[in-house]
């Protein structure tokens, strides 16, 4: 399998332009299914994410009974309010989410999602019906683990983003050989795999992209929903989802590297990235 490692002047060749003549529908339209009761946080981040790293459209629909949070939480999201039961999605969400898919450029699911019959629903209609590409983070990951054969049925570029525990979920083979474990699951499911964690690979089963940006101040909740997010915007940009993925894990560890400088490691927060990212997309 052939290694590479991204650097500043590569990420800035593969980043799409911004051209003179241009509108928002240019940069993506993208859909954002995120959040439930309790994890708020999660949704807004991986919205900020996309939208700091370029998106020209960002529609996050959420539970409705976390729809009024989302929507003072966020300016620039167009967020929606889908079916809800017991504070996460509702399998009458389907109905709504079905009619969203045509209209997007590429989608996000799992960060705070929850894991019921609802989400699973979702996650089953977008994984079998959506032809573009498909970010599955966090709990859509989760839920796939006990549901791989969907992953198997999908004809369209996936990218899942784990880290080692939800990846041990995802593949119980698990073992030292990091870079074995990522080429030999991506190849199997045809989908491309980032596992997160000091120097973050990428694969599609046929390139590896190791990462080196990043530091430990990242270890902290909701990190991983901004990468998401960051990828996910990339997508709908046009990148090619391999490179999507390098590129986004490249540019969220160095926004990660530039807020450490600033105010240190033991207390930056996933909002400092959100801060430093577009310092970096020149």
């Amino acid at each position: 399998m052939e290694e590479r490692v991204l650097n500043y002047e590569q990420v800035l060749s593969l980043l799409p332009d911004r051209k003179q003549e241009t509108h928002k529908g240019d940069y993506g339209k993208v859909l954002l299914l995120c959040g439930c009761r309790g994890y708020t946080g999660a949704a807004a981040l991986a919205a900020m994410g996309c939208l700091r790293s370029g998106a020209g459209l960002v529609h996050l629909a959420v539970p409705d009974c976390i729809y009024t949070i989302e929507a003072i939480k966020l300016t620039e999201a167009i967020v929606l309010p889908l079916p809800d039961a017991n504070g996460t999605l509702s399998c009458n969400a389907v109905d709504e989410v079905r009619i969203l898919l045509p209209k997007m450029d590429a989608v996000l699911i799992g960060p705070g999602l929850g894991q019921s019959d609802g989400t699973l629903a979702v996650l089953t209609l977008v994984l079998e019906n959506f032809p573009g590409p498909v970010v599955v983070d966090a709990d859509g990951i989760n839920l796939l683990a006990k549901h791989k054969s969907i992953l198997r049925r999908r004809n369209y570029p996936t990218i899942l983003t784990p880290h080692e525990g939800e990846f041990s979920r995802l593949n119980p083979d698990f073992h030292q050989n990091r870079i074995k474990n990522v080429q030999n699951f991506a190849a199997a499911y045809g989908c491309i795999l980032l596992l997160k964690g000091h120097e973050t690979l990428i694969t599609d089963g046929k390139i590896c992209y190791r990462n080196t940006t990043g530091n430990p101040g990242m270890a902290v909740g909701g990190s991983g929903d901004v990468l998401a997010g960051i990828i996910t915007s990339l997508l709908g940009q046009g990148l090619e989802p391999l490179e999507s993925a390098a590129v986004g894990a490249w540019l969220h560890g160095a926004a990660g590297d530039k807020s450490a400088e600033r105010i240190g490691q033991y207390g930056m927060l996933p909002t400092d990235l959100l801060d430093d990212l577009p310092r970096l997309m020149k």
